[in-house]
Parts: structure tokens; sequence; C-alpha cells
């Protein structure tokens, strides 16, 4: 099994994108999109308040009528977060998204933020072990060895 830490290893981009809860929404939606990622972590004096996210943009400003470009970040965000630590498998992860209907969860170490673990990072990390696993298999069946 893999570990969160192996995990963020092997991600391309580390970065973990944030935004302060007095930000607006609109300048949320702005970084989500430059980043092409789907959520931010909402910071405040260097702790996690909160995370938004696509989603909540979509249902808590769009299908309520809200002005994004007045609304705070704070008003929509998720809080509390849920998050892992460095230790966890992507099974415990993968078991806590499903849960709790996750898509996203901050890695802390020791009170401090590492990372954010998104659910296409774990599905990529698990068919790369499923695959990895019917290699070997294949190669038992054949007498090879590996």
């Amino acid at each position: 099994m893999t570990t969160v830490a192996q995990i963020l290893q092997s991600k391309p981009n580390r970065n973990v994108h944030c935004v302060p809860p007095t930000a607006t929404v609109l300048d949320a939606v702005k970084q989500m999109a430059e980043h092409r990622i789907g959520a931010l972590l909402v910071v405040e004096d260097e702790k996690i308040v909160g995370i938004v996210t696509e989603r909540d943009y979509a249902r808590k400003v769009v299908l309520k009528g809200r002005s994004s470009d007045v609304t705070p970040v704070r008003d929509i965000m998720t809080s509390p977060v849920m998050y892992v630590s460095p230790g966890h498998t992507n099974e415990q992860c993968m078991a806590l998204m499903t849960e709790n209907r996750l898509r996203h969860l901050p890695v802390m170490e020791q009170d401090r933020l590492v990372g954010l673990l998104s659910i296409g990072d774990l599905v990529k990390d698990i068919i790369s072990e499923q695959k990895f696993i019917i290699e070997q298999l294949e190669h038992y069946i054949r007498g090879e060895r590996a």
C-alpha cells in the first residue's frame, strides 16, 4: 500500500493554493481557474479554517443568486476541514473521502500543511498499484522472473 507521503512525492506539482476567508468568491474562482484546480484551502493566521471548492461556488453562490464579487469566501467555505497525515495509506484516504463525500484532503504534519490530495491523485495511485500487481501475476503465471 502506498502512503500519502509517497503519493505527494510523485505529484509533479506540489503547490497548495490558499486564500484568506476575507477574499471574495470571485477572486477565489479566478485563482482556481488560473491554476486549473478545483479547491482552495482557506487560511487565516497560518491555520486552515476551511476549504472552498467549485462545488461550493455552484451550490452556495450560483444557485442562491449571490454575487460572487461581494460574497466573502468565509460565507461559502466548508468548515471544519478533515485532513490526513503523511503516514496514512491510499486505502485509508479513499475510505475517508468516500464515507464523507470529499474530493480533497489536506495533508498535515505536526500542525504544518505539507500538501493536498485530490480524489484524482488517489485514483491514479490505486490504478498504478493494481497495474503493477496484475503485471506481477502475469509474470508468475507464465513462470517468468520479474
